[in-house]
């Protein structure tokens, strides 16, 4: 396997052509490796074989018309095609159930395919987010289907990604890598192979340790925000801006306090703190309270919505709402948990009507014009960068009534003429 792997004759089978499974198929093939894409939506891979993405990410289009080129990469939806590869890299969606517990399904059902497909001597890579403990139980489950031993007839590893959407390519090469082996040998094997194409600091550690040092980063980031969001609530309290306040505050260097919004979304933060403690023996609080703090702010959001109405003395159920911004994050189209489609749900029995515009997403309406004419408020719920750039007096002009709410920290200055609420903007 070594050999193969350096001299790039490994034959890989990536299961998963999401937002990260297509671009580390992808990166793979461009490195020379023939890739075998697994992808059970028929459309996405008509779509891909194309030479077309299905996600908005920069420079992949470019970079998988390269792959497509060169014969590396070809997707399929047909599991015969990746018998007997020998790299098998797992990237399914691990989301959460209604109660909160993990849904394991599509890993199980990606690693009973894998199972049905691999040979001896093949090395399996979990890259989808899970909870601790769960790579050595897939390894478990791979040998009682297959009779093979783990650490001897395969490798299995836990390599999670680390990127953000619109960075994905920049971040694969750049960002550091951990790789958890259930065996030494096989962290050392996926080493190399992700060597084949990352730049930067990589590091062998046990499946276990891999799989927390993930959840941790991101539970460290989702307590975080929680707390910047409490530091929002006090900012109407006291009647200051928070976000001046916390600038302030992260001129100490031992001190680097995130920014409050509309909401925590996204495949990763929203769940991968319940998925830290999803095994433990004990809940110690604070993880699941950040979590309770971070759900509530669309509903906050709704308050400061509901506060403008009644400084007009509107009656909700005849006002007309415009939401700016369905994906969780400004510059992509990754709707996954966007508190936009949380406040939505929120205030949906309670105005006259709600209007959505996306420029990556789409909505309700195609023009941002069209969106907000006759609006009586708008509700700014993702930071993508051309909201950035609008022209509230203008706006104001087409509008009912004029009255924003800022869940994103997008406008520094309200517009004249305006009702304008902010989260953290205590101010006003």
């Amino acid at each position: 396997m070594r050999e193969k792997i350096e001299n790039r004759t490994a034959e890989l089978a990536v299961i998963g052509l999401g937002y990260i499974g297509l671009p580390t198929a992808i990166m793979f093939a461009n490195a020379g490796f023939r890739v075998t894409g697994l992808e059970i939506r028929e459309d996405v891979v008509e779509k891909i074989n194309s030479g077309h993405a299905h996600i908005i990410e920069p420079e992949i289009d470019e970079l998988l018309q390269n792959a497509l080129k060169n014969g590396n990469l070809r997707a399929t939806s047909n599991p015969a095609d990746i018998k007997g590869k020998d790299v098998y890299i797992i990237c399914v969606q691990t989301p959460l159930k209604d109660d909160k517990t993990p849904n394991l399904s599509y890993l199980e059902s990606a690693v009973r395919t894998v199972a049905g497909a691999m040979k001896k001597g093949s090395l399996v890579i979990i890259e989808s987010t899970v909870p601790p403990l769960t790579t050595a139980k897939m390894a478990t489950l791979i040998e009682e289907l297959t009779g093979l031993k783990a650490g001897e007839d395969f490798y299995m590893v836990h390599a999670p990604e680390r990127v953000m959407p619109g960075r994905i390519f920049k971040e694969l090469v750049y960002n550091s890598r951990i790789f958890g082996g259930i065996t030494p040998e096989s962290a050392e094997l996926a080493e190399l192979l992700y060597r084949s194409f990352v730049k930067g600091q990589t590091f062998k550690t046990s499946s276990t340790v891999s799989e927390v040092v993930k959840l941790m980063e991101n539970t460290f980031r989702d307590v975080n925000i929680a707390l910047a969001n409490e530091f929002a609530f006090l900012a109407h309290q006291y009647g200051i801006n928070v976000f001046e306040a916390i600038e302030l505050a992260n001129t100490h260097p031992r001190v680097r306090i995130h920014i409050p919004g509309i909401g925590v979304g996204g495949h990763c933060l929203p769940k991968d703190p319940h998925l830290l403690i999803w095994p433990a023996k004990e809940d110690f609080g604070l993880i699941r309270l950040a979590r309770e703090i971070n759900d509530s702010m669309p509903l906050f959001t709704k308050d400061l919505l509901f506060k403008a109405f009644r400084e007009i003395n509107l009656p909700p159920e005849e006002a007309v709402v415009t939401i700016l911004g369905l994906a969780y994050k400004g510059n992509s189209d990754d709707t996954r948990n966007s508190p936009a489609s949380a406040l939505i749900e929120a205030i949906r029995d309670d105005v006259g009507e709600i209007r959505t515009y996306d420029p990556y997403v789409g909505g309700t309406h195609e023009s941002l014009e069209a969106a907000v004419s006759g609006a009586d408020a708008v509700v700014i719920a993702t930071d993508h960068t051309s909201f950035k750039a609008i022209n509230w007096e203008e706006l104001g002009k087409i509008m009912r009534n004029k009255i924003l709410i800022d869940g994103r920290h997008v406008v520094k200055e309200p517009p004249k003429g305006f009702i304008f609420k902010g989260i953290g903007r205590g101010e006003y």
